[in-house]
């Protein structure tokens, strides 16, 4: 492959994450509105379609579209994406994190789960995994795991604490006595 169609293809990238970064710049304080998220994770799909040879950058094209889709709600059709992308970098601790995302709202919590335990394989060190795998061992009812899972996340970031009184997918086990043993510690 030439020089020039090497950089071609990285501003095509360049570009496709650029709108992905328009969809989430302000995070759940100031959401895209639907219709705007929609037009541009389409301008995200439509801007991939450039990549005439994605190579080496193949799991990323894939992680991209994905996520596009993601963005759009579109999840069913975001995981066979992810997951091609997941058997191309099986150690891309992103790509498990966004696979076990759609799954969740597939309403798969095994295969979310699983898709996190993956990630955990590869990098341990993320706070981000263990705070989600807390979160879907929560919603699946395993007061123990997901007890564990959060203390580890508190031990590597001790900033998802303030995280925990707002996310409601720790409802089923709020008031369990283990639960609350874990997020009244003072820090």
């Amino acid at each position: 492959m030439s020089d020039s169609s090497r950089i071609r293809r990285q501003q095509i990238l360049r570009e496709a994450e650029g709108y992905l970064d328009l969809i989430t710049v302000f995070g759940e304080r100031m959401p895209c509105r639907p219709d705007a998220r929609d037009q541009l994770a389409r301008r995200v799909l439509k801007t991939l379609e450039r990549i005439d040879n994605a190579g080496g950058l193949k799991a990323h094209v894939l992680f991209l579209r994905g996520q596009a889709l993601r963005a759009m709600e579109n999840y069913l059709d975001a995981v066979p994406l992810l997951r091609e992308a997941a058997e191309i970098e099986p150690q891309n601790v992103h790509i498990r994190l966004s696979l076990g995302w759609c799954f969740k709202r597939c309403r798969r919590l095994d295969l979310a789960i699983q898709s996190l335990e993956e990630a955990l394989e590869a990098d341990a060190s993320q706070a981000i995994v263990h705070y989600n795998l807390a979160c879907y061992w929560s919603l699946a009812g395993n007061v123990k795991l997901a007890v564990a899972y959060l203390s580890q996340a508190f031990e590597l970031e001790p900033e998802y604490r303030d995280l925990v009184t707002q996310e409601p997918d720790f409802d089923p086990i709020r008031n369990h006595p283990h639960f609350q043993a874990l997020t009244s510690v003072s820090v």
